[in-house]
């Protein structure tokens, strides 16, 4: 609750019990982490089996690593760590203040494709299984597709840009010339000196289609309304490169959703290789090299189906309470309500 809501609900100074709270009522001013606060906070207590490593911006563009602990779920006792950077080796040296004993229990951590994240893990954790967050793979892909779709909508852009053009060019000859403008049965009219682009059998155009597909394009087939599976029917008539990349991703998807065991995902991915391989696209091929470089650690996803879920939901849930306070002033205590409420 900001100042200003609380003078207004509770009819008092919302500035003067704001500097009241802080000095005297939360406990802020005899919190015993105070002096590093800003460098890094441990709560070795919250420490658990099970972690999620994750970075997240506090103020003015800083970056600090979080470690917490999936038992809680995101709530109070999730917050293991948040240390300012991602260097892994300062990172660590912090990570390493919990006993050595503590961290060798953790059985598994999750965390997203970042180098920095992947060496923290495994120096403090060496027993972990280190499981890479298969959403991540599937944004890359959805924002190659998306990519696809955006290049011919360009294309198309700049076709009707052109026939406009010429269109004109053609008007101005025919006013220059005298001769009457006609219509689509050859009747004179000068209403007409308007360019019109083809419409599609679900009339739209071809813009129109594109733009129009965006949505379609980020969910399952079974999700489509009748509209947008018509839509979908014409966009990958048209555009069949939209369709291939539109069934990569959708696979890889579905790779994801199966109920298997390690291995059987195993061969699912590196079928899915293969069809990449034919699909031939630069963006495509650059996220299967990237999967079979750290595959293992990817496919551990079907171990214990972990995410790196609780992390980002953690992440957001911070971004919304300095949302909520209108940027962070006095960062110290900023993070000092973030281990009252996380910690």
């Amino acid at each position: 609750m900001t100042a200003r809501s609380f003078e207004k609900d509770y009819q008092i100074n919302g500035d003067n019990f704001e500097r009241s709270y802080k000095e005297t009522i939360s406990g802020f001013k005899t919190w015993e982490d105070a002096g590093h606060a800003e460098d890094w906070v441990i709560i070795p207590k919250n420490m658990g089996t099970h972690l999620s490593i994750n970075e997240t911006c506090l103020s003015t563009g800083e970056v600090y690593t979080i470690l917490s602990n999936k038992e809680a779920h995101g709530r109070k006792g999730c917050l293991v760590a948040i240390v300012k950077g991602t260097k892994a080796k300062e990172v660590t040296s912090v990570l390493k203040k919990i006993p050595e004993a503590v961290r060798l229990l953790v059985e598994e951590v999750t965390l997203d494709f970042s180098d920095s994240m992947h060496q923290i893990v495994s120096v403090c954790f060496p027993k972990a299984l280190i499981t890479l967050d298969r959403f991540h793979h599937q944004q890359f892909c959805l924002e190659a597709l998306q990519e696809i779709r955006i290049g011919h909508r360009r294309e198309v852009m700049t076709e009707v840009a052109n026939a406009k053009d010429d269109f004109r060019a053609m008007i101005k000859d025919l006013i220059k010339s005298g001769k009457p403008l006609v219509d689509a049965e050859g009747n004179p009219t000068r209403s007409n000196a308007a360019y019109h682009p083809e419409r599609l059998k679900n009339n739209e155009t071809k813009a129109e289609l594109l733009m129009r597909s965006k949505y379609l394009l980020m969910v399952s087939p079974e999700k489509w309304t009748p509209s947008q599976r018509e839509r979908a029917e014409i966009l990958f008539e048209l555009y069949p490169d939209i369709e291939m990349a539109y069934s990569l991703t959708h696979s890889l998807r579905m790779i994801f959703a199966q109920k298997c065991d390690k291995e059987a995902g195993r061969k699912s991915i590196k079928k899915w290789y293969a069809k990449v391989g034919e699909f031939d696209n630069k963006a495509f091929n650059d996220i299967a090299a990237a999967m079979y470089d750290r595959e293992d650690e990817i496919l551990n996803y079907f171990v214990n189906r972990s995410t790196n879920a609780s992390a980002e939901s953690l992440n957001a849930k911070i971004k919304d309470f300095r949302a909520q306070l209108t940027g962070v002033i006095d960062k110290k205590f900023f993070i000092f309500r973030l281990v009252n409420i996380f910690g």
